[in-house]
């Protein structure tokens, strides 16, 4: 089973404590206290889903370690197979994670986690358009500081996944 560990770039170190503060930060969020009242309203509890999350367009991928640990801090229960990792470049339509489990739990996940992977996907596609203009010149393409506000960790992973540099933290 894929973990969110063995999904992290290797070049661009992120903190486990990060990627689980961040999603549960994102997931009291976004469900609240009431949950997701639509799945649970919905969706029988022993129903099974099977999902794939693919890439909507080319680009680099980051964030994936934080779509898992969003899938299994819902459910122990949930399988994940991974198809790439983070800092990987993708065609549009690559299969990134399949994942398999509790429906309620696949569904409740699922916008976060998408989320996550679309966000810091974008920073490192742009990061990685930068380095790309800049090859064969002494530039480095390197972040600053003025991050959106909790995500800053993340943000600042997804540069060094596109190939960038970070400037400081604080």
């Amino acid at each position: 089973m894929t973990t969110a560990a063995s999904l992290l770039n290797p070049d661009a170190f992120l903190s486990p404590l990060a990627i689980d503060e961040a999603v549960h930060r994102a997931l009291d969020e976004d469900l609240g206290r009431a949950g997701d009242i639509t799945s649970t309203a919905t969706i029988p509890e022993a129903t099974e889903a099977h999902a794939v999350m693919v890439a909507r367009q080319a680009g680099v991928i980051a964030g994936l370690p934080l779509a898992v640990a969003t899938f299994q801090k819902l459910s122990p229960e949930i399988r994940i197979k991974a198809h790439v990792r983070d800092g990987a470049t993708v065609a549009k339509g690559v299969h990134l994670l399949t994942i398999d489990g509790p429906a309620r739990a696949v569904l409740t996940a699922e916008r976060t986690a998408l989320n996550f992977v679309g966000r810091l996907s974008g920073v490192a596609t742009l990061t990685a358009e930068y380095v790309r203009h800049t090859a064969g010149t002494k530039m480095r393409i390197c972040c600053i500081r003025k991050t959106t506000p909790g995500l800053r960790a993340l943000e600042k992973y997804a540069v060094r996944c596109g190939g960038g540099f970070n400037h400081r933290f604080g």
